[in-house]
């Protein structure tokens, strides 16, 4: 695959591009690709993300976009282990803390990044070398009416606690599928959100992720059916 590689124009293109990514070592895309991997991924989390949008002509960057918005497409790698089950949560996007009163469901960013989602499973056991780990079968996906709603309640409820000034008081044990965590690298990065009183404090950033729960149903919703 030359490089860089333009953004894909139709979704049969994409599709085509990551299936030719299965079973491919992490090390050998990087060579291909001329980059340098990483020994682990402590402080390089991002990086195998990173990799695989260059090779698949990832446009939007770190814009609030999907990763290829053209085709109304986002991109998720999810790490599983030798039985194919989640390892981990699933990042969707960063929560909006402040000026909230406009938002629903409908025009929500999480929905817009949910609507379409290119699903690259990766292997993410740790006992295994980072550049022994492969890429998995790749599959697109678009959540069924009822996954629809049991998002929509999650976001719903989120929502209500941060626009009443509970942000600090939420969990990630709560949401059945969707969960709203500290999204930073570490805790000196701060943002403004609603306080207790209405008055605007700082906190950590936050980020609505999948839980393991939702993604395994995802997984077995796909491979189940084949």
């Amino acid at each position: 695959m030359r490089f860089p590689v333009s953004a894909p124009t139709s979704i049969e293109t994409l599709l085509q591009r990551a299936h030719q990514l299965t079973g491919q070592s992490f090390a050998q895309l990087a060579e291909d690709a001329g980059l340098v991997m990483p020994n682990d991924l402590k402080r390089d989390k991002g990086w195998v993300g990173m990799m695989l949008e260059q090779y698949l002509g990832a446009s939007a960057g770190s814009k609030p976009l999907q990763d290829f918005p053209e085709l109304g497409v986002e991109l998720k790698t999810l790490p599983v282990d030798e039985f194919g089950q989640p390892l981990e949560t699933t990042f969707v996007c960063v929560a909006p803390l402040v000026n909230t009163s406009g938002l629903n469901w409908l025009n929500s960013n999480v929905r817009n990044k949910l609507s379409c989602v290119l699903w690259l499973p990766i292997d993410g056991r740790r006992a295994v070398p980072l550049g022994q780990r492969v890429v998995g079968q790749p599959f697109l996906w678009r959540p069924t009416a009822e996954q629809d709603q049991a998002l929509q309640r999650d976001w719903e409820e989120h929502m209500d606690r941060i626009s009443l000034g509970e942000v600090e008081a939420i969990t990630a044990r709560q949401g059945e599928f969707l969960q709203i965590r500290p999204k930073a690298a570490d805790g000196r990065a701060l943002t403004d959100a609603v306080g207790p009183d209405g008055q605007i404090i700082q906190v950590r950033p936050r980020g609505f992720y999948l839980k393991k729960t939702f993604t395994r149903a995802i997984l077995e919703q796909v491979f189940n059916a084949v």
